[in-house]
């Protein structure tokens, strides 16, 4: 007790330097308080009048979007559309609008509608996705719960994390945030200090707190812009389904391959493309055009549209014997 006596006089000593703490005063912080909420107030009043509630027509589903053209086509997630056609959509000045589903992307949760409007409508940019820092002010606005234009502020708590649509195909790119989203938010803005929209609000994870989800803005302008020129997204595939597996050491060995996992096809469909790759049901894939095939997942993101209508060498393990069989992609168009 009495060298940690000692050692707290030392450290009392040095800390004040004679003085005495009522002659310390504590650092002013309002000034970056008011900047702060100044920041705010103004990227609010920017962004807040191309944020819309949409609801489906006949009651069912409800959520937020916004509008990324003056002419009306307005964003939102796939899973608030929910097959819908028609939809109403209010404003932020409280009037209201007839919406026509244009497009929808259940892989990326992504949907675009159509609002009818004699006049020009505010809307949003998006913003440059390169600029994305970890830690920025990230500011979410929608209609949780039904309480249209409500506002909350975080930052931006990761960037590049992967989430799973309801199709069930991997989403890349996604943006994670602590602003508070809760549901009726799904399709809204999250928007940078400029107004900017830096990615389209999608998920939480129900048990956690500041644990929230967007969609990207490099892949929402994608979409959207897809949805526009053609009224869906092409994306190429093979014809089976599958499942993950995990690989034994002996087997990742003798195959030269460091993934713990591969892609066992349990169903070819019949005339497809892995039907004439000459593709069974058994067969382990483990590689396409030159890159690992560690399961599903992996499958997905190298089947860009692009890829439709060439040749690709598909690497495969039949009866404990790996082999190599050309097969061709074809359009989900």
């Amino acid at each position: 007790m009495k060298s940690f006596s000692h050692l707290t006089q030392f450290v009392s000593n040095q800390g004040v330097k004679g003085h005495r703490s009522s002659d310390l005063n504590p650092p002013d912080d309002s000034e970056a308080l008011d900047a702060y909420s100044e920041s705010l107030i103004k990227t609010v009043e920017k962004a807040g009048p191309a944020v819309v509630h949409v609801a489906s027509r006949n009651g069912q589903g409800h959520g937020s979007g916004f509008l990324m053209t003056p002419d009306g086509f307005l964003v939102t997630n796939s899973h608030v559309a929910q097959g819908k056609t028609e939809f109403d959509i209010t404003l932020q000045n409280g009037a209201e609008a007839r919406g026509y589903l244009v497009g929808d992307d259940p892989a990326t949760d992504l949907a675009l509608i159509q609002v009818t409007s004699p006049e020009k409508l505010p809307h949003l940019e998006f913003a440059n996705d390169l600029t994305l820092r970890v830690g920025q002010l990230a500011i979410a606005i929608g209609s949780p719960l039904g309480f249209q234009q409500t506002v909350t502020a975080g930052v931006v708590s990761a960037l590049g994390r992967s989430l799973r649509s309801e199709s069930g195909r991997l989403i890349d790119d996604v943006i994670q945030t602590d602003a508070a989203l809760n549901p009726g938010n799904s399709g809204g803005p999250l928007v940078n200090s400029r107004g900017e929209v830096i990615g389209v609000n999608t998920a939480v994870i129900r048990p956690a707190q500041g644990i929230c989800f967007a969609i990207s803005c490099k892949t929402a302008c994608y979409v959207a812009t897809e949805l526009i020129l053609n009224g869906r997204i092409e994306r190429s595939y093979l014809g089976i389904a599958g499942q993950n597996v995990g690989l034994l050491p002996a087997a990742k060995r003798k195959l030269r391959i460091n993934t713990d996992t591969a892609l066992l096809v349990f169903e070819v469909q019949p005339g497809g493309p892995a039907d004439r790759a000459g593709l069974r049901p058994g067969d382990l894939i483990i590689g396409f055009d030159g890159n690992p095939v560690s399961g599903i997942d992996d499958l997905h993101r190298l089947l860009g549209k692009e890829m439709a209508g060439k040749l690709f060498p598909l690497r495969i393990v039949r009866n404990g014997e790996e082999r190599e069989v050309q097969i061709e992609p074809v359009s989900s168009r």
